[in-house]
């Protein structure tokens, strides 16, 4: 043990002793490693989760976007029964993993994340980022609604705080590392290297941005994605949406306004029913354990009549931006279904359960672009996009973009994930307008974001 403290300390002193680009690449590859194997590790073990509960118990296969194989999924369930008490035991064995070895596991996971930034970043702990991979696996595999963000950034942002401790790095090294690690672990799961980059430097702030972690952060997202596209490929996670798209007519801007306006409202929703939930679900009888597998219950009970909203949902996303796909749902559950992931995923994330909350973010946003132009469609409003796809994309980013206050941040990695960069003029028009509505409200996604710099 000595040796290996002495070994430790003059590893950390080394670093410590090193300059600005020493140090930042060595910390920034040695993060972005860990975060890609990270993502990697927890991807398989939601895949595999999911494919046993769902797959074999369940008899229902979860429609999966081109980046995931491009599975089209079940036509319907085989065995309904089975779905209410499949998201029951899910849920139920993940607030037990939870309750019984890391209670600071429970959620969503980034806020914990962002406030070890501004507090202690050597205060998140290993077991906790065990606990986080499984018990989200458990969560989402059974069909819970939530994303698989949350724990990838949870994952990859420990390890950075186990860095801090290891290398006894200064607050504020330990502060940018564990920066790095949310970014690198968001980016790599979602195949957006450079959003998770500039995701890094912005996701810790309402109205402000940490220059000093976007360069290092460049390096740290680059390497996860190389370590996770090495194993698991480099495919876009939706594809190439609205590849074919050009900005070309100024009286498309009507419809980006519209849309921004729209985003807002279901974006500023979204956060105020997540965390109204989680405030109820606390006054509630009932144990840590119970409350979660009441809500896991709920979902499956709330899918037997709206399939869409069991787990990620992604694979329903690239089918809304599909005409062909997109008409065969009908109108009714189009357009309640970005009220109900929203109630989905605060019964499942909002009560206690694990797993993250920007990928349901994104597939909510979706399902706004993909009803307004189904509404267009029915009647008959000239001007229309000839496929909803441009819809699709600009709703992800305009609705999750603007709650969680990083409007840059996801528009870069929705246009990765999307492949869609062509969108970018009609999406600035939409994010600035949905950004502009938000800031008259004090609501953000995520609560352990500080207003700027100087309240940190």
């Amino acid at each position: 043990m000595p040796e290996a403290r002495e070994t430790q300390g003059g590893l950390g002193g080394f670093l410590r002793r090193s300059g600005y680009v020493r140090k930042w690449l060595i910390l920034g590859v040695t993060i972005g490693v860990i975060a890609g194997l990270g993502a990697v590790v927890f991807y398989l073990a939601l895949d595999y989760t999911g494919r046993f509960l769902l797959g074999y118990l369940g008899g229902y296969d979860i429609p999966k976007p081109a980046g995931d194989g491009d599975d089209a999924g079940s036509p319907g369930f085989d065995r309904p029964w089975a779905i209410p008490l499949i998201t029951f035991g899910g849920a139920l064995l993940s607030a037990w993993l939870v309750a019984t070895f890391a209670p600071e596991a429970e959620g969503h996971g980034t806020d914990d994340a962002i406030e070890a930034v501004h507090t202690d970043p050597r205060g998140i702990r290993g077991r906790a980022i065990v606990v986080k991979t499984i018990a989200s696996a458990l969560t989402i595999g059974s069909g819970g609604s939530g994303g698989r963000e949350g724990p990838a950034a949870h994952i990859s942002a420990g390890f950075g705080s186990l860095l801090t401790r290891w290398l006894d790095l200064d607050d504020e090294d330990g502060r940018l590392a564990v920066s790095l690690g949310i970014g690198a672990g968001i980016g790599a799961i979602f195949g957006a290297p450079l959003g998770g980059a500039v995701l890094a430097a912005s996701i810790v702030y309402r109205e402000d941005f940490d220059y000093r972690a976007l360069v290092p952060g460049f390096i740290t997202s680059a390497t996860a994605y190389a370590v996770l596209g090495s194993i698991l490929g480099f495919d876009p996670l939706f594809g190439s949406l609205a590849a074919d798209y050009r900005f070309e007519h100024p009286a498309d801007l009507g419809w980006f306004v519209v849309l921004g306006v729209a985003a807002a409202a279901v974006g500023w929703l979204y956060a105020r029913v997540f965390y109204g939930t989680a405030a109820l679900t606390a006054k509630l009888p009932g144990n840590k354990i119970v409350k979660p597998a009441v809500g896991g219950l709920a979902v499956g009970l709330l899918a037997l009549a709206i399939p869409q909203v069991l787990a990620s949902g992604y694979g329903w996303a690239q089918k809304a931006a599909d005409t062909d796909t997109l008409m065969t749902i009908p109108l009714w559950i189009v357009l309640l279904m970005p009220f109900a992931k929203i109630v989905a995923t605060s019964l499942s994330i909002g009560t206690g359960g694990s797993g993250g909350i920007f990928g349901p973010g994104v597939v909510i946003g979706a399902f706004v672009g993909a009803a307004l132009w189904r509404l267009g469609e029915a009647l008959g409003i000239p001007g229309l996009p000839d496929t909803p796809a441009v819809f699709v994309v600009v709703g992800m980013m305009a609705c999750f973009g603007s709650v969680a206050h990083a409007p840059l941040a996801v528009m870069i990695m929705v246009a990765e994930m999307t492949g869609s960069f062509t969108v970018i003029p009609g999406a600035m028009v939409a994010v600035g307008i949905a950004c502009l509505v938000i800031s008259r409200t004090n609501v953000s996604i995520y609560r352990a974001q500080r207003l700027d710099r100087n309240s940190a």
